[in-house]
């Protein structure tokens, strides 16, 4: 595969990159990293054709979007498309700590949800001035969930229904504000959820179509469906994927680790890498567009184009499907031969 090859959202102008930068890592997510660090993975990922960046307030409490901000607006407009998100109203805090959601060395800029018509617009008003981009091509509602919220979560619900979340949505993408519109998320229920009562372009889904993990299987046939384009990110979930003892965040039980190890058994019986088969995977499904994964080094660029350019033959997805450790129906290459 091709990182530089593009395939275009199915019902707006937007085409993307088959791979991604996800820049939370500019925001300081888990350790400090310099504007220069950042600046340095960026050209990496321009160099090497990568034309779609994704970014969120939430992101180093606005530190992600300033930085990208400034690395893009050096750029030719038309040559890059740009997602962000909406949700959290970053409000002034002299409080904001050393380190807040993993986040180090955040901006004193709180994050408050509101998912209501007026908190996506002031929400959207304020990432235009940290960008200095007038039209974002991709505007996400972000952490919208039952994951995220909890109890809270049919209270942010009908914020985005009832309250005109949605309807601002709506007025951006019909006035050509943003191209394309639709949530970023790491639970796929909330994506079936919204195809019931909106109409979205796209949507990001985090760790929940990977190599790993395909419990979303019905909600991607449908995206398919439907013309739904899906932003695949966390394709290593959390880093087990990648080589860490990661999974959603947190250490892996004992189950997933035994899962990994027989992926990485067929792996070295067809003599492919993990990380490979993890980057490559959720693009053979028609509804998947892009992959999106974070990087903060130079290195990290680079290896992780090197693992999506890996050939890797067709009877090691069969041998996958032969032991069962990709669910059925999921499409593989051989599906259409």
């Amino acid at each position: 595969m091709n990182a530089a090859e593009t395939r275009k959202l199915p019902h707006a102008d937007v085409e993307v990159t088959l791979v991604g930068l996800g820049c939370a890592q500019m925001g300081n997510l888990y350790r400090v990293t310099s504007y220069e660090e950042s600046a340095g993975a960026f050209k990496a990922a321009w160099n090497a054709g990568i034309r779609y960046f994704d970014t969120a307030p939430f992101y180093g409490y606005t530190r992600s979007e300033r930085r990208l901000g400034t690395m893009l607006t050096d750029l030719p407009r038309d040559a890059f498309v740009i997602s962000t998100k909406v949700g959290r109203v970053m409000t002034p805090d002299e409080t904001v700590g050393e380190e807040e959601d993993g986040y180090v060395r955040p901006l004193p800029f709180r994050p408050v949800y509101d998912y209501s018509y007026d908190g996506i617009m002031r929400s959207f008003e304020a990432s235009q001035q940290r960008l200095g981009i007038l039209k974002p091509d991709i505007l996400y509602v972000h952490d919208i969930g039952r994951m995220t919220h909890g109890d809270q979560h049919e209270h942010y619900w009908s914020q985005l229904t009832d309250g005109g979340g949605f309807r601002a949505l709506a007025k951006l993408r019909d006035e050509g504000s943003t191209k394309a519109v639709g949530l970023g998320v790491n639970e796929w229920e909330v994506i079936r959820d919204t195809l019931e009562v909106f109409d979205i372009d796209v949507s990001m889904l985090a760790g929940r179509y990977t190599l790993l993990e395909q419990e979303s299987l019905p909600l991607m046939d449908e995206c398919a469906r439907r013309g739904v384009g899906i932003v695949v990110a966390g394709p290593f979930n959390s880093g087990i994927l990648a080589g860490n003892r990661k999974f959603n965040y947190t250490d892996a039980p004992a189950a997933v680790l035994a899962r990994v190890d027989a992926l990485r058994t067929a792996c070295e019986e067809e003599g492919v890498s993990l990380q490979a088969a993890a980057l490559q995977f959720p693009l053979l499904h028609p509804a998947a567009v892009t992959i999106v994964s974070g990087a903060r080094t130079t290195d990290q660029i680079q290896s992780n184009l090197a693992w999506f350019s890996e050939h890797i033959p067709d009877s090691f997805w069969q041998r996958l499907r032969d032991r069962g450790l990709v669910a059925e129906g999921v499409p593989l290459p051989r599906d259409g031969a």
